[in-house]
């Protein structure tokens, strides 16, 4: 079972309106304002892990400033989980801001089959992810309702790039600090923070942290895969693609040239990612509770 953690999704009326919606949205507009920037519908998404061989992509909308938003596209994707059972795991996009609109709407969304949410964009949306007290009473919801979290991660170092943001391994070390009963996966390999865990006190407090491999043909080599799994252990990779920045059979190919042995790679490509969720191991289609102790 091939599972894609990191796929973006929006309603067509977004990727038609795009320029209307940008507007509203400056950090859209700073992803997406190009007209050559992809952006994908869920029909997308399921042609092309239809092409590629994919059995299963997590997904989430964008992470809007406005909760209203943010909100229409949940509903989007929920109607994608439903006429897609188990193909198709959506996360909510919550805007923590929003305060108890913002753990309403992660109620709805874990009501709907929702096992988590993110991808969290602070810089996106106004806040930092070491912001402690504004984020506890949504962890806490998070935590009651049995979900896990996702956020954007970036390295401190290295080439700019469109949404590289400002979440690098010290905010996220102050997140997994706070919330250490908090699953969290940091995508973009978590910004470098894997290697960070060669510190005991690091790798401790990384205890419930994955890592995705989202986008990660652009900043590493592929050989990314096997120094964190020698670091961080093998069961903490999941393969995701950043669909549609870049092809599931690109990051596929990208993934399968890491050097990983067998074992691992089966891990990577979705073992990790069904353990995660909780998927029944006799079938991709139906996905299970989250739940993790």
């Amino acid at each position: 079972m091939i599972i894609d953690f990191h796929t973006h999704i929006f309603p067509p009326e977004v990727v038609a309106r795009r320029a209307d919606f940008s507007a509203r949205d400056p950090w859209l507009e700073e992803l997406y304002g190009n007209p050559k920037a992809r952006m994908a519908t869920a029909d997308d998404l399921l042609a092309s892990m239809e092409a590629d061989g994919v059995d299963v992509s997590v997904t989430f909308p964008f992470g809007w400033r406005d909760p209203g938003l943010a909100e229409e596209c949940n509903s989007y994707v929920m109607q994608v989980m439903r006429d897609h059972p188990g193909r198709v795991i959506g996360l909510a996009a919550i805007q923590p801001l929003a305060g108890r609109r913002a753990i309403a709407e992660l109620e709805r969304c874990a009501q709907a089959g929702m096992p988590g949410f993110g991808e969290l964009m602070p810089h996106g949306q106004g806040y930092r992810l070491s912001d402690t007290p504004l984020l506890a009473p949504l962890v806490e919801a998070a935590l009651d309702l049995g979900l896990f979290a996702l956020t954007h991660t970036s390295e401190p170092v290295g080439h700019r790039y469109p949404g590289k943001g400002d979440v690098t391994p010290r905010e996220l070390e102050a997140f997994v600090v706070a919330f250490p009963r908090l699953r969290v996966v940091a995508a973009h390999w978590g910004g470098g923070f894997p290697l960070y865990e060669l510190m005991p006190e690091v790798h401790a407090a990384a205890a419930n942290l994955w890592y995705d491999s989202a986008a990660s043909l652009y900043l590493y080599t592929p050989e990314i895969f096997t120094a964190v799994a020698r670091i961080a252990g093998p069961h903490k990779l999941l393969w995701g693609s950043d669909f549609p920045l870049l092809g599931q059979r690109r990051m596929l190919d990208y993934a399968r040239a890491s050097g990983l042995a067998a074992d691992g790679l089966a891990l990577a490509l979705g073992g990790n990612a069904a353990a995660l969720l909780r998927l029944p191991s006799t079938s991709p289609r139906a996905p299970g509770s989250p739940e993790q102790e």
